[in-house]
């Protein structure tokens, strides 16, 4: 270390499975630019069991539209990425605390990955799905939400 300074602070980036998915899809762009920080192990990716079978599901309707060493191709990238950026997994959440929190987001499908970020506490929780995972959800929460873009402005700007 040059100058005495301390490490930086891994940061948890908690992916929904929209900014997932395309990252994996994308060529590039800055879903792609995430996964990459996660891959390094710059930023530790943290996976929800919810997201992670949505991925899936998500791959397996992609894969279809594709030729068959397109489709195997993006199926082993998906792979690669798990075994490079070695997740911090996060259970689904009990039955019963799905039912309790289903007030605190307006599409009940979000609740589980909702519960699965809260439960693991991240820097960022990152999605596409503003119209859901909003400003009045991250309050409630105390979670930082936002897209890629407002991750990398903030990154950008030396805040974390």
């Amino acid at each position: 270390m040059k100058g005495g300074s301390e490490p930086r602070k891994q940061l948890r980036l908690f992916l929904d499975s929209n900014v997932l998915t395309g990252g994996i899809v994308a060529r590039w762009g800055l879903d792609r630019a995430v996964l990459s920080l996660c891959a390094a192990k710059i930023c530790r990716l943290v996976l929800a069991e919810a997201v992670r079978e949505e991925v899936a599901e998500n791959l397996l309707l992609h894969a279809p539209r594709l030729d068959a060493p397109e489709a195997q191709q993006l199926l082993d990238d998906y792979t690669r990425l798990i075994e490079l950026a070695q997740p911090e997994v996060v259970p689904y959440p009990g039955e019963k605390d799905v039912l309790a929190s289903r007030r605190l987001i307006a599409h009940e499908a979000d609740v589980a990955v909702l519960l699965s970020a809260m439960n693991a506490k991240p820097d960022w929780v990152l999605t596409h799905n503003t119209k859901h995972f909003t400003p009045q959800v991250a309050k409630r929460t105390g979670l930082q939400i936002g897209s890629p873009a407002d991750f990398f402005r903030q990154l950008s700007r030396g805040v974390s």
